[in-house]
């Protein structure tokens, strides 16, 4: 391993990660523009360092109340499914095995080592850069948490994209952009309008319905095409996973992929929780971010389901604490189980 690359990336801090993404986000492709700063919040910086610092991680990982898959290094080739880039990654696996083996420039500005990696890359596939970019940065990221040895051993393989993201990534923009048809008078209707949510997920991807202002989680939960808890035990009643509904537990954040202009605005009430909850929602009045069971749609919308969830801004981030106050027992339990730890750290 050439440690001087090793030291290089492990010398920044989350907000500088998420200073360099941001730098980069206009030059990345619309396609991939927020959904590569979703995937950078699916797998924060902090949380990691934090766990891995810790002398029993498990213990750790139960009081934040952990539940799925949160480690990169079981993820290498697939937690970024959801970037259209994706399709890319096994030439910008290798561009970056090749990077560590030759680099030598310690002071050069993070996001301008992720641009040249990303332009080798894209030189060498024959497309622009602006489809390469998040993508790199997501594998500069994995090298980090998942150690480089992990990184070079994983196989690099994708699957053939299917359905939209098939298609072009302009193609794929407009898509996402478009409205379900309210028929001859729908312009009329002030009601009962029905829009479509499209999802994905780690393991598939569909869509369901949604009537004007209802909540992404109640839309999610009428849809009973599948057993959802055989595919994913935090799912009790669809494919967005959700213990409360009263954003009291955090279970059901997800990534906006297309659309978020189509929501709600984020109230005081989600605001407040997903800084508990620790998930970096952005200032935004409409964020990429959103807690399914806030969030309202007025349109079609196109989300990303993360492979976990858990509340740890208060120890990770120095967030203060605020009483949650939860709306069934799961949730409940979940909130005495953090309570209790932070009253036995602060002892």
């Amino acid at each position: 391993m050439n440690n001087t690359f090793d030291v290089y990336i492990n010398k920044f801090n989350e907000n500088d990660w998420l200073a360099a993404v941001e730098t980069l986000a206009p030059e990345i492709h619309e396609v991939d523009r927020a959904a590569t700063q979703i995937w950078f919040r699916f797998f924060p910086l902090g949380l990691f360092r934090y766990l891995e610092s810790t002398e029993d991680k498990d213990a750790a990982t139960q009081t934040f109340v952990i539940k799925g898959d949160r480690e990169l290094k079981n993820q290498i080739d697939t937690s970024h499914h959801f970037l259209y880039g994706h399709r890319y990654w096994k030439t910008v696996k290798a561009a970056i095995e090749a990077e560590s083996a030759v680099f030598e420039n310690s002071n050069i500005d993070l996001a301008e080592e992720i641009r040249q990696v990303a332009a080798l890359a894209a030189e060498k596939l024959k497309v622009d850069t602006s489809m390469i970019l998040g993508i790199t940065a997501a594998g500069f990221m994995t090298v980090v948490q998942a150690g480089l040895d992990n990184f070079k051993n994983a196989a690099g393989e994708v699957e053939k994209p299917k359905g939209l993201m098939a298609k072009s990534p302009d193609q794929i923009v407009k898509e996402r952009a478009k409205d379900d048809s309210q028929g001859l008078f729908g312009f009329l209707k002030t009601i009962d309008k029905k829009f479509t949510v499209t999802y994905t997920t780690p393991r598939f991807e569909g869509n369901f319905g949604i009537i004007v202002e209802e909540e992404i989680a109640s839309a999610s939960a009428k849809d009973q095409s599948k057993d959802w808890k055989a595919a994913d035990e935090r799912c009790w009643e669809g494919v967005v996973p959700v213990e409360c509904r009263s954003a009291a537990c955090g279970t059901c954040w997800i990534g906006v992929l297309g659309g978020q202009e189509k929501l709600s605005e984020v109230e005081r009430l989600e605001r407040s929780r997903m800084e508990i909850f620790g998930y970096h929602q952005p200032e935004d009045e409409k964020p990429f971010l959103r807690l399914a069971s806030q969030a309202k749609a007025y349109g079609n919308v196109s989300i990303v389901i993360p492979p976990w969830n858990g509340t740890f801004g208060r120890e990770v981030y120095g967030i203060d604490h605020i009483e949650l106050e939860p709306a069934t027992t799961s949730a409940k339990q979940t909130r005495t189980i953090v309570k209790d730890a932070v009253k036995n750290q602060l002892m």
